[in-house]
């Protein structure tokens, strides 16, 4: 282990996604996913809780680019990211997402331990639940 700088970086707090339609960005990460949304600004993002220390930002890609205040970012194309579930909710998840009718792009089961489902958002940004063991982190994950 390398020895502390007094500046190491902790976690991941905020990753965004970028969509077109919000209310179908919160329809699903609210209603199909269960993140629960903790702010949200018309015609231009809706934010989620993840666990308790993580945030999900969404973002209309339009009023990010002018910044208004913040620095401007932004992206184009589908982005991905992963949300960490128990591995024993695998296949509740899976159940739950066919009966939402996401489709379960792909699958998989990782060299190290863990275990993958990738599907869509509405915006078109993949999304993976992931299992405990997949990197070998400390964490778990």
């Amino acid at each position: 282990m390398a020895a502390s700088t007094g500046r190491e970086i902790l976690t991941v707090v905020e990753t965004a996604v970028y969509v077109d339609d919000l209310a179908a960005a919160e329809g699903f990460y609210g209603g199909v996913l269960g993140l629960p949304v903790i702010r949200r600004e018309a015609g231009r993002h809706v934010f989620f809780r993840v666990g308790d220390a993580h945030v999900l930002l969404a973002f209309l890609p339009e009023t990010t680019l002018v910044g208004d205040g913040l620095p401007a970012h932004g992206a184009t194309g589908p982005g991905h990211f992963a949300l960490g579930i128990t591995a024993d909710s695998l296949e509740t998840w899976r159940r739950h997402l066919t009966a939402e009718r996401v489709a379960i792009e792909h699958e998989i089961e990782w060299p190290r331990g863990g275990r993958s489902l990738y599907f869509r958002d509405p915006a078109g940004n993949s999304v993976e639940l992931i299992t405990p063991g997949v990197w070998g982190l400390p964490s778990g994950w």
